[in-house]
């Protein structure tokens, strides 16, 4: 094992076998666990080194997090030896810090495997966090008792009293068809943990979906929006979010069919009118930014599609988190960059955010290790591949599928204002 600590304290450590193959794989919370995870530990089986840092010391600093991955690469081979191939990797920030290695230092990696990190970018996911809260605030909140931004010191006592909130809305037809109105524009998976699939043509399993994902589950939508939210405001100095200008009626309007008729069949049955409610979040006082914050918040990091090595992405389509649609954002700047070669998405059918069991966490590391290998994908991506992996190794379900997530609905412009 090679373990020591980085410039600015964070620890580092890296598993290597003695039959090391030349790969390397840095994770940005590899170093916070006790024991390898089983995907960290058959991929070091096979004869790559893993390893990587936590995010206890940088936390919300993703600049500083992506620059401790190269430097932790860096101490690595300080005592390994030159590594043949080195692959970020990553779940959560941690699957979004590994893609911003792959823009800010290409040079210093081969490859790149971003779980779960949304990658719409950091900018961009929150405004369409706010979008959420804000009209949630709108339209069950109208006294404006609880935060959208700002978050009070006590994160816990805001979080608690947004749930009551919501479990409140949830118990009324009028209350339910304003959680699907939020939960429509912010793009969240109609999915809770704690049931199957909905489809939506089951109107009532759907609602509850959203609401589970919102309010209800382990980790909950509005619990992020406000603990994250408190953390990165108190980091930045202020507010990065805003949503001056966005016209609420448009997002309704260029949302998930499926959607659109759940939301639209939950007014009719509530006797409300959708048209005056979106009218009303459409006039509500807006909420601008704070442009120090938002220069500051943005280099870590808006994706510009500008990438030079083979990038895998993994998202699970009932994510409350790391909301899936951020990846067509991802691929649309890929694409305009020129760069579709080099990227491949996968998907796969599992709620709560970063549900992924290790047989599809390896079947990812595989597909990358196979383009280095070869120099092509040889539609080793395609879901049949994927599960026929994942199978394979005997590390848990298999549940890729094919899936084209909604365009994203809050791409960034550097023209905000």
């Amino acid at each position: 094992m090679i373990s020591g600590h980085l410039a600015d304290s964070t620890p580092y450590r890296f598993l290597v076998p003695d039959d090391w193959n030349g790969t390397v794989f840095v994770d940005m919370d590899f170093a916070g666990s006790a024991e390898p995870s089983p995907t960290a530990q058959r991929l070091v089986d096979e004869g790559a080194a893993y390893g990587g840092t936590t995010r206890t010391v940088t936390g919300w600093n993703i600049p500083a997090a992506i620059a401790n991955q190269v430097e932790a690469l860096d101490r690595f081979e300080e005592t390994a030896g030159e590594a043949d191939r080195r692959i970020t990797m990553g779940s959560s920030m941690g699957g979004f810090v590994a893609a911003g290695v792959a823009q800010h230092h290409p040079d210093a990696i081969d490859g790149v495997v971003s779980m779960c990190g949304g990658l719409s970018g950091t900018v961009s996911q929150w405004n369409q966090k706010l979008d959420t809260v804000f009209v949630l605030s709108t339209l069950l909140d109208p006294a404006g008792a609880l935060p959208v931004v700002g978050i009070p010191e006590d994160v816990p006592g805001s979080v608690a009293a947004w749930q009551q909130r919501l479990a409140e809305a949830q118990e009324t037809p009028e209350g339910r068809a304003r959680i699907a109105l939020a939960a429509t524009i912010g793009q969240l998976p109609a999915w809770s943990e704690s049931a199957p699939r909905p489809t939506p043509r089951d109107t009532d399993a759907y609602q509850r979906g959203w609401y589970g994902a919102l309010a209800a589950d382990s980790l909950p939508y509005i619990g992020q929006a406000m603990s994250s939210r408190r953390t990165f405001e108190t980091l930045l100095g202020g507010n990065p979010s805003w949503n001056t200008g966005v016209d609420y009626a448009e997002q309704l309007a260029t949302a998930s069919p499926a959607a659109r008729h759940v939301v639209d069949r939950l007014y009719r049955e509530a006797g409300l009118s959708l048209e005056d409610d979106v009218a009303t979040v459409d006039r509500a006082p807006r909420i601008s930014a704070d442009p120090d914050a938002v220069k500051q918040f943005e280099l870590g990091t808006e994706f510009d599609g500008r990438i030079s090595v083979p990038v895998v992405t993994m998202s699970n389509i009932g994510d409350q988190i790391s909301t899936v649609a951020q990846q067509s954002e991802y691929q649309d700047e890929v694409d305009r960059a020129g760069n579709s070669h080099l990227l491949r998405q996968t998907y796969v059918e599992a709620p709560t955010h970063c549900g992924f069991s290790d047989a599809e966490r390896v079947a990812a590391a595989h597909l990358l290790l196979h383009r280095l290998d070869t120099g092509g994908w040889h539609g080793r991506e395609t879901p049949p591949r994927m599960n026929q992996v994942a199978k394979s190794l005997d590390l848990g379900p298999t549940r890729f599928i094919p899936f084209r997530p909604d365009a994203f609905n809050r791409p960034y412009s550097p023209s905000w204002g």
